[in-house]
């Protein structure tokens, strides 16, 4: 089962998926590349298919920067990142801090190996419990997911193999995360373009936030905003995951950012464009859930082609069926969908 921190897109057409695996496979270098005067793109691979790579941001602040985002902890994973700030002209041992957009493996995953480095502070979110949970006892998150899933309705037989691929995947964090201050809402993150707020997204995880530099109007994004519309929610950690989500969007489109910096992908400008992308497709796939429902019991497993049609696969299954849940626990609180407890649980209208 993938890890949790996965920043699933949403699914692709057949082809398109295996163009995506295709590109995958070829290797993946760290990167690096100015986007303005003190401002730079940190390119790290992934090993996900379809996700091939993360952004880290470097922002100047004196004689080193700022870095926003760490990329993961994997094989070789320090060099790339090494190889990517070499293109800039910088190296690990100036980085000033590390401010971590949310507690995914690909966001945070190398702060510990960059701090010793580096001798810097690392500020986050508090609410990184899942992060934490992966260090204390991957067994046990595994077995959670494994219980999440079979109360959902996934075949026995469907269990079994994600949880043996999902043990033999490494965690991608590169030790325990020791924060130095809680990146709250306000927070303020001096560099040499200036100061940059701090503004808390729940929704795609927990420990969301967004990054805004209000005189040049830039958005350090994270995976709340991508350059193409794609959504996930960390399932089990918060409420009520997609109606965080939701309101996030409306706090970020308050900012009025011109220059979106994302977690994945390229910069994009026509930022209000992709938060009302967002919005559309979260109420599209909330009517899909709702039309599934009428008149019929059914467990989140059996809503997925409903939902998402014939893409469900052992790389997507469980990225699937975690946006399911979310969907409907926000259906639930608003009133317009009830869980029948049982083994497996169903949901109804």
């Amino acid at each position: 089962m993938p890890d949790v921190a996965d920043p699933a897109p949403e699914a692709q057409p057949a082809a398109q998926g295996a163009r995506a695996g295709a590109h995958a496979a070829r290797r993946e270098l760290g990167r690096g590349e100015r986007v303005l005067p003190g401002l730079f793109r940190l390119r790290l691979p992934l090993p996900w298919p379809g996700v091939p790579h993360c952004n880290a941001w470097a922002v100047a602040r004196g004689d080193g920067f700022v870095l926003f985002d760490t990329g993961m902890h994997q094989p070789h994973s320090l060099a790339h990142l090494e190889r990517a700030l070499e293109m800039c002209g910088m190296r690990v041992e100036q980085a000033r801090l590390i401010v971590c957009t949310h507690a995914h493996t690909d966001h945070c995953g190398q702060a510990a190996t960059i701090v010793a480095r580096a001798g810097c502070e690392v500020w986050i979110h508090p609410d990184h419990t899942h992060l934490d949970r992966m260090l204390e006892d991957p067994e046990a998150v595994l077995l959670k997911r494994v219980e999440i899933a079979r109360q959902s309705g996934v075949p026995e037989q469907a269990l079994r193999r994600a949880a043996e691929r999902r043990s033999a995947q490494g965690t991608g964090i590169s030790g325990p995360l020791e924060p130095h201050r809680d990146l709250r809402e306000g927070v303020r993150i001096e560099t040499d373009l200036g100061e940059w707020i701090t503004y808390e997204t729940p929704g795609h995880a927990p420990s969301h936030v967004c990054l805004f530099q209000p005189e040049r109007r830039l958005l350090i994004s994270g995976d709340h905003l991508l350059g193409r519309i794609s959504l996930y929610f960390d399932y089990g950690y918060s409420p009520d995951p997609a109606g965080e989500f939701l309101h996030s969007l409306d706090v970020v489109e308050g900012l009025g950012a011109r220059l979106c910096l994302p977690g994945h992908g390229r910069t994009f400008a026509d930022v209000r464009a992709h938060i009302d992308g967002n919005r559309s497709l979260v109420h599209e796939r909330l009517a899909s859930v709702r039309a599934a429902l009428a008149g019929r019991e059914l467990t989140a497993f059996e809503l997925v082609p409903h939902v998402y049609g014939d893409s469900l696969s052992q790389e997507n299954a469980h990225w699937l069926l975690s946006k399911i849940l979310c969907y409907l626990t926000h259906l639930q609180a608003l009133g317009q969908a009830r869980r029948i407890p049982g083994e497996p649980a169903r949901w109804a209208a």
